[in-house]
């Protein structure tokens, strides 16, 4: 399997974010999940940037492997709240939960009671995704990208995950859990660090 470089594993429990990656980059390759590998030894976020997080998640899982592996680190930046939650995005209230949509309820009430008095043209922010390709050694590819918008007084939508139903897109006049994941993919911090790195890594492809 080590061997087989078109099988590469996505460094990830969450079903929605492996599902968005198989369908943007989809292609010949095998993709599998970290689910696949219930004893490979959990990686630590504890980097202080998005990119540092990608970086030792996709190196760290390809070593345990022997896959190439494709890692992600993405997360909320607020204006009015100096960058958070930024690299915390995922624990921002402080909670865990294997429920993850209550999980992100929380986290979305906190940014929303914080913001609670702030006026919308201040309530700038961005999502943020950086993303790293590594084979166990050495990094092969990393890429990012970002989606502006504002964020919504009250959660509205029901699709996606995290924090995009507080998430509002202006020129859209929605917020990105009232788009399609077609829509959502076209726009989005993921699918924008996506689309930079899948033309890198189809040429990565041929020369192996």
């Amino acid at each position: 399997m080590a061997d087989n470089p078109k099988q590469i594993l996505v460094a990830s429990t969450n079903p929605g974010k492996l599902a968005e990656l198989r369908e943007m980059l989809g292609g010949e390759i095998d993709w599998v999940g970290l689910s696949d590998f219930p004893n490979a030894p959990e990686i630590e976020e504890d980097g202080e940037t998005f990119a540092e997080n990608a970086r030792k998640k996709a190196t760290g899982y390809a070593k345990q492997t022997g896959l190439w592996t494709l890692a992600d680190d993405s997360g909320l930046v607020i204006d009015a709240l100096g960058g958070q939650p930024g690299v915390k995005s995922a624990r921002f209230s402080g909670e865990k939960s294997e429920n993850r949509k209550l999980l992100d309820h929380k986290n979305m009430a906190k940014v929303l009671k914080l913001l609670a008095n702030i006026p919308r043209e201040k309530r700038t922010a961005k999502f943020v995704c950086c993303v790293c390709l590594a084979s166990p050694e050495k990094i092969l590819i990393e890429t990012s990208g970002e989606l502006a918008g504002l964020i919504a007084e009250k959660e509205i939508g029901e699709n996606g995950f995290g924090y995009d139903p507080i998430f509002f897109v202006p020129r859209l006049d929605k917020t990105v859990a009232q788009l399609t994941a077609d829509e959502k993919n076209a726009i989005s911090h993921r699918g924008n660090a996506i689309r930079k790195l899948k033309p890198l890594l189809d040429e990565l492809l041929k020369t192996i």
